[in-house]
C-alpha cells in the first residue's frame, strides 16, 4: 500500500494507447494535449483553496479488483492535507507529518528545499512539462484522455492516463500503470473551492492524537 500512497502524492492523486517517446529526438509532445493541460493548470491556480473527496481503486495484472478506498484532500497555497486508509499526511509548506494511525506513529520531515518534491498541488499545475511526455489520445462523452509517460524510466510506473472534463477544465480521474502490472485509478469528486480552510488544518497537533509516538527526522 505504501507505494500506492507514494503515487497518490504524485495525484492524489495525485496523476490524473501506444507509448510516447523521449524528448531527445525520439518523439515530441502533443500541442493539443499541452493546451488542455495548461487549461487545467490555469483553472486550478485560480482557486484560493480546495477541498475534495477521492477514491483509489487497485487492480492486479489480470484486471481483478483488489479493493477500493476513499479519502479526502485539502489544499491551500503550498499547504495540503490528505487522508487515506488509516494514513493521514499534513504539510504546512515547511514540514510534512505522516501519521500511521494503526501504528500510532507520526513521522516528521522537512520539505525538500530544492522544490523537487511532488505535492498534490503540482499534480494539477504544470508538473507535466518537466517530467513527462504527453499526447491527446481522444475524446468521448465530454472527457478528454491524455497519456503521459515519464522521462525517468526508473520510476515504478510507466504510463498515466488522465481524464479531463472538457467543459469544466478539471481532472476527473487518473489511471496509473505500474511496472509490476498493477493498475491504480484515482477518481476525484467535485472540488469545493469557496470554503474557508483554517491554516491549522495543515499542522499535526499531537494533543488531538493521544498515545501517538513522534519520530522527528528534521
Amino acid at each position: 500500500m505504501k507505494k500506492y500512497l507514494s503515487c497518490l502524492s504524485l495525484f492524489v492523486c495525485m496523476a490524473f494507447t501506444g507509448i510516447a517517446q523521449s524528448k531527445t529526438g525520439l518523439g515530441v509532445n502533443d500541442p493539443a494535449a499541452k493546451k488542455i493541460l495548461d487549461g487545467v493548470s490555469a483553472k486550478f491556480k485560480s482557486f484560493k483553496n480546495v477541498q475534495a473527496t477521492f477514491t483509489l481503486k487497485i487492480e492486479n495484472a489480470a484486471g481483478k479488483n483488489m479493493g477500493v478506498k476513499s479519502g479526502t484532500v485539502y489544499m491551500k497555497g503550498n499547504k495540503y492535507r490528505y487522508s487515506l486508509s488509516g494514513t493521514e499526511v499534513f504539510s504546512d509548506g515547511v514540514n510534512i507529518w505522516s501519521l500511521d494511525k494503526a501504528a500510532k506513529e507520526v513521522t516528521i520531515n522537512k520539505i525538500d528545499p530544492s522544490g523537487s518534491a511532488i505535492t498534490p498541488q503540482k499534480l494539477f499545475t504544470n508538473f507535466y512539462d518537466k517530467d513527462f511526455l504527453y499526447r491527446l489520445n481522444g475524446e468521448a462523452n465530454g472527457k478528454q484522455e491524455i497519456e503521459l509517460t515519464p522521462l525517468d524510466k526508473s520510476k515504478p510506473y510507466f504510463k498515466f492516463l488522465l481524464y479531463v472534463n472538457k467543459a469544466a477544465q478539471t481532472l476527473n480521474s487518473t489511471k496509473v500503470f505500474m511496472n509490476d502490472g498493477n493498475r491504480t485509478t484515482y477518481s476525484s469528486g467535485p472540488m469545493i473551492n469557496n470554503k474557508i480552510i483554517p491554516d491549522d488544518t495543515f499542522i499535526f497537533d499531537i494533543k488531538k492524537y493521544p498515545g501517538v509516538e513522534v519520530v522527528d527526522l528534521r
